[in-house]
């Protein structure tokens, strides 16, 4: 039980920081794949940064260990990128915003996401045995994280990583696609 309320209570949290950073709004999301708004890149990687730096520090001190990490499959993780991408883009939000816009009382977010997902969720129900055998076999790398491909230590990795992030935060700030009010 403690478990499904703590998830409550960081789901909350990150639907209110949504809201905060005005990522439900339709025009921040589709901005990003106008390339003319990298607030939802920003808040992404900054989640990914600190998200890395206080698991692998947990994992460190011997506070928590990693449950077995799924398979990595090439092909399907590039299909279903593409495919979530693009309905992200023509939609203009994503499973999270979608959730904290429907929590705002947006019944424009909340109503098709919902089928969005339902549909989503049948279509990969009616598919899976169908598809999943062909894609699992091609550029399988199984178990995996990139620190374990690369053969580096994760904290290298996470600086790295981190430093890339800041780098990117430069130069969309040197390009002005960070814009605060962006209703176009």
């Amino acid at each position: 039980m403690t478990t499904y309320i703590i998830a409550l209570v960081l789901g909350v949290f990150f639907g209110f920081s949504l809201n905060k950073a005005g990522l439900t709004k339709y025009h921040k999301i589709v901005n990003v794949f106008r390339l003319t708004d990298m607030a939802v890149l920003q808040f992404m990687m900054s989640g990914l940064v600190v998200s890395m730096i206080g698991v692998y520090s947990l994992r460190a001190l011997g506070a928590i260990t990693f449950p077995n990490i799924p398979a990595t499959y090439i092909v399907g993780n590039l299909i279903g990128g593409l495919v979530f991408g693009v309905g992200m883009a023509l939609s203009g939000y994503c499973p999270g915003t979608c959730v904290a816009g429907g929590g705002e009382g947006k019944l424009d977010y909340l109503i098709p996401g919902l089928l969005g997902f339902l549909v989503g969720a049948i279509l990969y129900g009616l598919t899976y045995q169908l598809v999943f055998p062909a894609i699992s076999a091609m550029a399988n790398y199984g178990n995996i994280t990139i620190p374990k491909l690369w053969n580096v230590n994760p904290f290298l990795f996470v600086t790295l990583f981190a430093f890339i992030s800041i780098l990117l935060f430069y130069l969309i700030d040197r390009a002005g696609l960070h814009r605060k009010d962006n209703n176009q």
